[in-house]
């Protein structure tokens, strides 16, 4: 067993390099084991793309010619999820290791995608393939947790993000833009923006702030933007309506789309609203949202209990008055310097 979790640590690495490219799919690394050696390794590199096993295989078969079959028959195969059993953008994983009859798949756990769990490992324990599965299962449920959320809770991963004063404030009280993390946190919160699917604002942080909610300070792809705007108040000269990148407004009148830019309206507007948002992203395909909103949009969230983890960012500033921060019944889980600042990471138990 301790064999085992040392290739699916590497399994669970190659996994992370798809962050940011794969969504909605889950991320997934997979290699192969001949003789004590990994003679192959790969992983799910952007969505509707080859799977990680896909490309384990072939590079196999590319270096080993008419010889790989018989290294095939001899070899383990590590894959840090279940390997999918049904057609979607690419024919069946599972059904590919049985035609290459890899002797044995060692699977971190089982996909909880209904088309697939539990009924990849029967078809390849039905081709003879001796399947061991459980091996760092919470690890490889952590990593995919943006995936696991959104098939069993019909929504995506939400994490909220805000920067506070030492004396827990996060803006002025007149609502002008005053930054308080430092230039070494906001390259982080870039990097993070590149990691997640979609990025969110209300009317005032876009009034206010007029943010591009771009990577402009990291190595990335930008996310779509999301606004809450009611009344349509964020006038087109606002970056976030420039059209250079997908942007979701929810509002109550207006749902056209212009370019880039789609107008969703939602009835009865000041009901269920966070709920209703997810639901909408959901259905979009938007697998991880980050939420950058001020005081409102945040409580927005907070108080219909639909967040997942949160990154707060606490500077070494006294301010003495302004709009507190919002309060989490939660405990904070790790903590970190970024330069002057400190990051604090909380996650919400249903």
């Amino acid at each position: 067993m301790q064999e085992h979790e040392v290739y699916m640590h590497r399994c669970l690495e190659l996994a992370r390099l798809g962050m940011g490219s794969v969504s909605p799919n889950p991320m997934v690394g997979a290699l192969l084991v001949h003789d004590g050696k990994i003679i192959a390794e790969n992983y799910h590199r952007r969505f509707g793309g080859p799977h990680a096993e896909v490309l384990v295989i072939e590079k196999v078969l590319s270096r080993y010619g008419e010889g790989a079959e018989a290294i095939f028959r001899n070899s383990t195969m590590y894959v840090s999820l279940e390997p999918c059993a049904h057609y979607g953008k690419t024919p069946p994983c599972a059904r590919l290791l049985a035609e290459h009859q890899i002797r044995e798949v060692v699977v971190a756990c089982r996909d909880s995608f209904d088309q697939v769990n539990g009924r990849g490992i029967s078809l390849m324990e039905e081709a003879g393939i001796h399947v061991v599965e459980g091996v760092l299962a919470e690890n490889s449920r952590w990593l995919n947790r943006r995936f696991n959320t959104r098939v069993a809770k019909q929504r995506p991963y939400v994490i909220l993000k805000w920067a506070q004063t030492e004396d827990g404030y996060m803006a002025p009280v007149d609502g002008t833009q005053q930054w308080i993390s430092g230039v070494e946190a906001r390259q982080l919160v870039h990097r993070w923006r590149s990691e997640e699917d979609a990025v969110l604002v209300g009317t005032r942080t876009a009034l206010a702030d007029n943010p591009q909610l771009s990577v402009r300070e990291w190595q990335g792809r930008n996310p779509k933007r999301v606004l809450i705007d009611k009344d349509l108040a964020v006038g087109p000269t606002a970056h976030l309506l420039d059209g250079s990148v997908e942007t979701i407004v929810f509002n109550a009148s207006r749902a056209d789309w212009v370019g880039n830019t789609k107008y969703i309206a939602l009835e009865n507007f000041d009901w269920y609203l966070p709920q209703n948002i997810l639901f909408q992203l959901y259905l979009m395909d938007v697998q991880s949202v980050i939420i950058e909103g001020g005081r409102k949009t945040l409580d927005c969230f907070i108080d219909a209990g639909l967040w997942d983890e949160a990154r707060v960012f606490t500077a070494p500033q006294v301010w003495g008055a302004g709009i507190t921060a919002p309060i989490l019944h939660a405990a904070k889980v790790s903590s970190q310097q970024v330069n002057a600042d400190r990051l604090h990471i909380y996650y919400h138990n249903d």
